[in-house]
């Protein structure tokens, strides 16, 4: 009957709503291995700690927050996190977007594939540090130089990937653009790219990883602002603790980036699939 009041069902197994419902709030199910993974992290760093028993060589992670909290309120460590993320977004985007038009041309055409190949071997195998100490002597120690050296480091890794996206493409989904007669930019956003993306956001997520890697290093080699330039005055007095504490920093942010930026672009560009 309508009008009949059911009892309790088996909500999660007997517990009480409030419960269930507070569960899933506060410790979704999907989030429960993420956060057991950096328990286990954190558990390790303070085992390692207590092993090494020497602050100066192993900090405990109370020493790192309270280096982190000390740069934090002399506007220190914002200054170098800015200047090293600017440098860091100027080479993503510089090198993503080359190399993924060069992807999809190499991709697409058996002549730029041969002719770009020997390219693409000489620099996946050229040394970033050999890159970075050239663009320093050739065009000198100037923002212009540094952004250089990132982009030309990970141009060819992105490149690779997308090519191999293009190649996979869909040649009845072409055949459909060619027969509706599309023009060139309505095929490339409609039918090329959406068939792409699961390549461009693995070249992304690891270009991000890659490139900010690389700028600490352009940072320590020439710059005078950055993670990377901290890290260097930070080894030269052995002061492991702020060298954790700005890498971590940085790390953080990266971390919020995957989980505030690529995670719901890769959603909503994965939502026509569904």
């Amino acid at each position: 009957m309508a009008g009949v009041i059911r009892g309790p069902t088996r909500l999660s197994e007997g517990r009480p709503a409030a419960a269930t419902a507070a569960t899933r709030v506060w410790l979704p199910p999907a989030l429960l291995p993420t956060v057991l993974s950096f328990a286990a992290i954190l558990l390790l760093w303070v085992v390692a700690a207590g092993i090494a028993q020497n602050p100066r060589l192993m900090p405990g992670p109370g020493l790192v927050m309270e280096r982190l909290a000390e740069g934090w309120a002399s506007g220190d460590l914002q200054h170098h996190l800015m200047a090293t993320l600017a440098r860091v977004a100027a080479a993503f985007l510089l090198a993503m977007s080359i190399g993924t038009a060069i992807g999809i041309l190499m991709g697409r055409s058996l002549l730029a594939d041969r002719l770009g190949q020997p390219w693409l071997l000489l620099f996946l195998n050229m040394p970033a540090l050999v890159v970075i100490i050239l663009a320093y002597i050739w065009i000198g120690l100037v923002e212009a130089a540094a952004i250089f050296a990132v982009a030309i480091n990970k141009i060819p890794n992105v490149a690779v990937t997308v090519r191999e996206g293009a190649k996979a493409l869909d040649p009845d989904l072409a055949q459909m653009a060619r027969v509706f007669r599309l023009g060139r930019g309505t095929v490339l956003r409609h039918v090329v790219l959406p068939q792409l993306y699961p390549y461009i956001a693995a070249a992304a997520r690891s270009g991000l990883a890659l490139v900010w890697k690389i700028v600490l290093v352009v940072e320590l080699l020439g710059r005078s602002s950055g993670i990377g330039f901290k890290l260097g005055l930070f080894f030269q007095f052995f002061d492991v603790a702020s060298i954790l504490a700005y890498a971590l920093a940085f790390i953080a942010i990266v971390q919020l980036i995957e989980w505030g930026i690529l995670q719901p672009l890769d959603r909503a560009a994965n939502r026509w699939r569904r």
